[in-house]
């Protein structure tokens, strides 16, 4: 398999190190200015080291010096999420290459460079040649190396007329020839955009991120007004604090903690997405993919495999096994479709019959199917075999509650006959992938209610449903059918998400609130998604959908803990500052800080280094395992909640024992 940029985006050490240049650049008040609440703190940086360089002293210096820590390792987090996506998007600009094209004309073919081509323009590209620019096939079927953009080292066919005719600028055919129409202009192609989405620093704030950052201003207006309260009552005491204690104070007690990582939170949850081969339009698709209340699914391809596969065969008229085995065998033998080789299959494993034709055999005239006879077969000697549809032989009874058996089951008969005796019935099933029922119960424990959408009759469709597990299924679908659908769930105020790769599916992924296109679908598909899928695997929609799930619970179990922390700072500090004052205030110094000075420097200091500390959870996220919303409320008070109450007094006493050992200090 090629390497490729989305195989990239593991936190290390090393990756602070080298984002460690961009988080300086950070720190320009322009770009402070976005996060209210790490500008204050900014802003009491600015003030702190102005007192620091008119009165220098040990604590002045060390407070300024925390403080700025604290901006640049919330410019860090965010630095190192953009970083990795930075790092995949400059991966992809090694995959543009310059190109050349055989544009075709009323004269015949010229050469142009691929920057000339326009929208609408038709290509040649033949074996060895990359395509230079996006596009549908028009002509011919070839086959593509498309491991530049996908990291597959297998190859992929595309051929015109079809769900898979879209091509990709860049890639490479390996053989055979097509005509491609160009499909978007230069500097606007698939991989451009794939640039673009990657780089974390174009990603938007999604309405969510806009309501906590809304918050967590909010909050700091009020710790803001309750620190600044405080001066009064300590001048009235005869105590007046600093601006520099009361700078420190107010940094300790506002939420710098998701402050600063809520940026690198919505970055990292679109990048965990591209590391599997998913590029989501925006935050808010991501976002949305959490919350999603109904999915989706297209039958073949998704749950199923897609080839109808034999199953089972049933000798009729007092036909034996063998006798049927050998007639099915020996119509099949021939025959390339995917049925046709699995009914060789079947034969071979289950009976023992060999998968390849005898010298005999070879000697027979296969019979190929039509749409007139709707049957195949092979004529050996005096043999005439055949097998196809119901309608193309006389049944008997027995035969025919056969055939209807099967068909209510959700098979496809095929009729097995020699020469006017029908022998028996092969059961052609659509074979559920394993492991579907599994992964519909998790997404049913997520509260996620899923729809099978097939264009298969409503018997065939009704027993597919049954067997994989899904809650509900719309047989006979046509785009207005799945269009209707959405809306009708939408309308209920649910979210929706589903997969798709034909043009008829581009108006439902546009309706849709997270439509994932199949990277092989055509153009129109990808446009109208807001996630498109390189491995055009439709089953990875459930993964996307617990990526979701995993950014909303991040984002929500590090807000738990920053609050908590807040508040365990606030009881930690503010009994040792005032001590002095109103000494039974000393009884709430649990964890004994030793000076008023110690105590703000060690939250100070605290407050820097639990930023860092989270850095790693903030970029990987919140393990999601499927629960109901009460059930992640009380993990989180618990394992957030809990553990933000209790962190900062163990490190606030801990750095306190370092402090106090400092002179002007402790």
């Amino acid at each position: 398999m090629t390497a490729t940029p989305n195989r990239t985006g593991a936190f290390t050490p090393r990756s602070l190190v080298s984002s460690l240049p961009e988080a300086v650049r950070k720190l320009h008040p322009r770009h402070q200015v976005r996060n209210p609440v790490m500008f204050v703190v900014w802003v009491g940086s600015v003030l702190v080291t102005v007192f620091a360089v008119g009165e220098p002293s040990v604590f002045t210096v060390a407070v300024a010096i925390w403080l700025w820590l604290t901006v640049l390792f919330a410019n860090l987090a965010e630095a190192v999420a953009e970083g990795r996506g930075k790092a995949q998007a400059e991966s992809l600009r090694r995959t543009k290459k310059d190109t050349v094209a055989r544009r075709i004309t009323d004269q015949g073919e010229e050469v142009v460079a691929g920057t000339d081509l326009r929208v609408g323009d038709l290509v040649v590209v033949e074996a060895g040649e990359v395509v230079p620019g996006d596009g549908d096939v028009v002509e011919g079927i070839a086959t593509l190396d498309e491991s530049a953009i996908t990291g597959e080292s297998a190859p992929v066919i595309r051929e015109s007329g079809g769900d898979r005719s879209a091509v990709t600028g860049g890639t490479t055919v390996l053989s055979d020839r097509v005509v491609v129409r160009i499909s978007t202009k230069p500097g606007e192609t698939f991989v451009d955009r794939m640039i673009a989405l990657v780089e974390g620093a174009q990603r938007q704030k999604t309405p969510n991120e806009i309501a906590l950052t809304i918050l967590l201003s909010t909050l700091t207006i009020i710790f803001l007004l309750a620190v600044v309260a405080l001066q009064p009552f300590a001048v009235y005491s005869g105590s007046a604090q600093s601006v520099i204690v009361l700078t420190a104070l107010l940094v300790c007690l506002i939420p710098t903690t998701i402050g600063a990582l809520l940026s690198a939170i919505g970055i990292a949850g679109m990048d965990r997405l591209v590391q599997r081969n998913v590029l989501a339009t925006s935050g808010k698709a991501v976002e949305a993919a959490g919350d999603i209340d109904t999915l989706l699914l297209d039958k073949t391809g998704t749950i199923t495999w897609g080839n109808r596969r034999a199953t089972e065969l049933v000798p009729v008229g007092g036909t034996s096994m063998a006798a049927l085995v050998d007639a099915a065998r020996l119509s099949s033998l021939a025959d390339g479709t995917p049925e046709g080789r699995s009914v060789v299959e079947l034969c071979a494993i289950e009976h023992g019959r060999s998968a390849v034709a005898s010298d005999h055999e070879k000697t027979g005239v296969f019979v190929p199917f039509s749409a007139q006879t709707r049957m195949s077969g092979i004529d050996l000697g005096d043999r005439r075999v055949r097998k196809g549809a119901a309608s193309g032989f006389v049944l008997t009874d027995e035969t025919r509650r056969v055939v209807d058996g099967i068909s209510a089951d959700g098979g496809t008969p095929l009729v097995v006959a020699e020469s006017s005796t029908v022998l028996g019935v092969i059961r052609l099933s659509d074979v559920v992938k394993p492991g579907m029922r599994e992964r519909f119960a998790e997404l049913r424990s997520m509260g996620i209610r899923t729809v099978m959408v097939t264009g298969d009759n409503p018997l065939t469709a009704k027993a597919i449903a049954a067997e994989a597990g899904v809650d509900d299924f719309l047989a006979e679908a046509k785009p207005e059918d799945k269009m209707a659908l959405i809306r009708r769930e939408q309308d209920g105020g649910k979210l929706v998400a589903m997969t798709g790769d034909g043009t008829n599916d581009a108006p439902a992924l546009a309706q849709a609130d997270v439509g994932v296109a199949m990277n092989t679908g055509t153009a129109a598909a990808k446009e109208a998604g807001n996630m498109v899928d390189l491995d055009s695997d439709p089953t990875k929609l459930i993964e996307v959908v617990g990526i979701g799930k995993q950014l909303l619970i991040t984002r929500g179990a590090l807000t738990t803990f920053s609050v908590a922390n807040d508040l365990a700072k606030y009881f930690a500090i503010l009994p040792a500052m005032f001590a002095a004052i109103y000494p039974q205030l000393d009884r709430l110094n649990l964890t004994h800080l030793a000076t008023p000075q110690s105590a703000i420097l060690s939250a100070v200091i605290f407050n820097a280094l639990v930023i860092v500390a989270l850095v790693p959870l903030a970029l990987r996220g919140v393990r999601y395992r499927p629960a109901s919303a009460s059930a992640l409320l009380r993990r989180n008070l618990l394992v957030y909640g809990v553990g933000g109450l209790i962190a900062p007094f163990l490190g606030i006493w801990l750095i306190d024992l370092l402090v106090r050992l400092i002179p002007g200090i402790g």
